[in-house]
This record gives structure tokens, sequence and C-alpha cells, in this order.
């Protein structure tokens, strides 16, 4: 007996969506075996950037922030662990955000300018 759209496919999943959800895992198959789109790659690169960023001006606000509690009397009177952790912190995310965004943009411009030379020589 075939089943029509109005049936009801198995485990209570509508005959419709059941199509849409097989479907959408044939994509995701074809995504896995044939590589991410271009703009996760992108994203990801991007991520991998602000990372190292990231990691490399958490240690350079680390260390003279707590230097600086230590030998300094104002700030070991009035920066408590709050306020250096939210110094150090800071520093990190805008590096990780300004580094992230430079990479992205950076690589979409050369793909830019990837398929503008491609386009003109066909």
């Amino acid at each position: 007996m075939l089943l029509s759209y109005s049936k009801v496919w198995g485990f209570g999943v509508p005959y419709r969506k059941h199509k849409a959800l097989v479907w959408g895992l044939y994509e995701l198959r074809v995504l896995l075996l044939h590589g991410l789109p271009f703009s996760v790659r992108l994203s990801q690169e991007g991520v991998r950037a602000g990372f190292k960023a990231a990691s490399i001006a958490c240690v350079a606000s680390a260390v003279p922030t707590l230097a600086a509690v230590r030998m300094i009397p104002w700030a070991k009177a009035n920066l408590n662990y709050t306020a250096q952790a939210l110094i150090i912190s800071a520093a990190s995310i805008a590096a990780y955000f300004i580094t992230a965004d430079k990479t992205i943009l950076e690589c979409a411009r050369k793909n830019a300018k990837l398929e503008d030379s491609l386009r003109h020589n066909r």
C-alpha cells in the first residue's frame, strides 16, 4: 500500500516532513563528503586567528596587571580580583574580535579578487 501525503509515516512524522528530514540528511552527507562551504571555512580561519591573538593578549595584559597589583600601592588598594579579571578579559576579547574580523574580511577580499580574475579569464 502506497502512503499518501496525508498519511503519517513512522514515529508520528508526517510524510512531507519525513521527506524534508531525509533530504536534510542527504545534504549533510554531501557537505561532509565534499568539504565545508567556503563561508564556514572563512569563519573557522577567523576563529583560529582570533584565538591566537586572544591568547597572546591575555598573557600580555595579565603580566603587567598582576605585577602592578603586587608592586604599586594604588593598584594594590583599588584593584580587587574582579577588576583584574575584567582588565585581562577585556584585552583578550578585544583582540579576538578585531583579529577575527580582519581575517574574515581579508579572506573574503582575496576570494572576491580570485572570482573576478576567473570571470575575466573566461
